[in-house]
């Protein structure tokens, strides 16, 4: 009898926990930038996912450090870990990253928000140096609606602002 209690005790919880399915997205992009000390880039992508949710962004990351150059991104690819929803991509990353490269190069980096985190790899061209620290963001293009699958509805306001940025002064003119 306590054996066939515990069966439908486990079967009540179960049936009351329903299952979350996740989602793979991934990202193509260019991306585009500059560093003296301060170090900004700016670019756009597509995010697909696997459930067939899909969003057009624009990056942007902003950091400061021993940093040195141009360059920008012309084949870039990511992948989300899964996530529930493409909601969830929205929003600002922490980012670390040491780069070098003159001419044509390519690099890779991780950057993570809580539980989410992208894996960038991308070729592309340039003359940079250095060793930075900062955000990388991701927000919605501004002329497009969310497509198929659920949108994130919570009116959020996910422009970029001065006020998130890290403490770090811009380089001086003259430099």
């Amino acid at each position: 009898m306590k054996y066939a209690l515990a069966v439908v005790m486990g079967l009540m919880v179960t049936a009351a926990s329903p299952a979350v399915a996740l989602t793979k997205c991934d990202l193509t992009f260019t991306l585009e930038g500059w560093s003296v000390f301060y170090k900004e880039a700016h670019g756009s992508g597509v995010v697909r996912c696997d459930n067939g949710q899909r969003a057009e962004v624009r990056l942007e990351t902003r950091g400061g450090g021993l940093t040195f150059g141009r360059s920008k991104i012309v084949s870039g690819s990511a992948e989300f870990s899964r996530i529930v929803d493409i909601a969830e991509i929205f929003g600002n990353y922490a980012n670390v990253e040491a780069h070098a490269g003159m001419g044509v190069s390519a690099g890779a980096q991780v950057v993570t928000k809580g539980s989410v985190s992208l894996a960038l790899s991308g070729t592309g061209n340039g003359v940079d140096i250095g060793v930075a620290f900062g955000r990388f963001t991701i927000a919605r293009s501004a002329h497009q609606e969310p497509t198929e699958g659920r949108s994130d509805g919570d009116g959020r306001d996910e422009r970029i602002r001065d006020e998130d940025l890290p403490a770090a002064a811009a380089p001086e003119q003259g430099y």
